[in-house]
């Protein structure tokens, strides 16, 4: 999390970045750490594939002794309350706009964890689910990955469109109240 935290700040640091408008895209232990890092650092679009779900008890462990835990598989075929996790809280308090893409056949992270996310993402300006036919967690087969692609793509360029069109709308209406008040106030 630390090194995530440092590559934001490092990206948003950049001149020709705009920190208004920044996108984190996280892959299974990626999303997880997305979605923490969502409450540590200003992100506008979260797009999660396949996050996985990890206890809070020693989650600063490293990701191999994680998966030690005998009860992780358990723990992630059921409900958990986004009060009962760091990372659901994280997402429960993210106000930007989601993508939660989930594999059919995935062995890792199965269809409990996003619904888990996706319960607490409802303070979520807007969020979009998609479920991949026929792929797995690591996404292998070639029509899967072109399928994500299209979609995160898709998604992404959509989110970016309508974000400009809204501010360039702002602007447009802002000149017209400032064109207005001066009529007003005459010479």
């Amino acid at each position: 999390l630390a090194d995530l935290v440092a590559a934001y700040d490092w990206f948003a640091a950049r001149p020709d970045v705009d920190a208004s408008a920044i996108a984190v895209v996280g892959i299974s232990y990626g999303g997880y750490l997305a979605a923490l890092l969502s409450e540590l650092r200003p992100v506008r679009w979260l797009a999660l594939r396949s996050p996985a779900l990890y206890k809070d008890e020693g989650w600063e462990l490293p990701k191999r002794q994680l998966h030690a835990d005998p009860d992780l598989h358990a723990f992630r075929r059921r409900p958990v309350s986004w009060e009962l996790n760091r990372a659901l809280r994280a997402s429960h308090g993210f106000p930007g706009d989601v993508l939660l893409v989930e594999a059919e056949h995935d062995q890792t992270v199965p269809h409990q964890v996003g619904e888990n996310y996706a319960a607490a993402f409802s303070n979520a300006r807007s969020l979009t689910r998609r479920r991949i036919q026929g792929a797995d967690h690591a996404f292998s087969g070639k029509p899967e990955q072109l399928a994500y692609t299209d979609l995160l793509a898709g998604w992404l360029g959509e989110m970016v469109r309508t974000a400009r069109e809204h501010e360039a709308a702002q602007k447009v209406a802002e000149r017209k109240q400032a064109r207005r008040s001066g009529a007003r106030n005459g010479p």
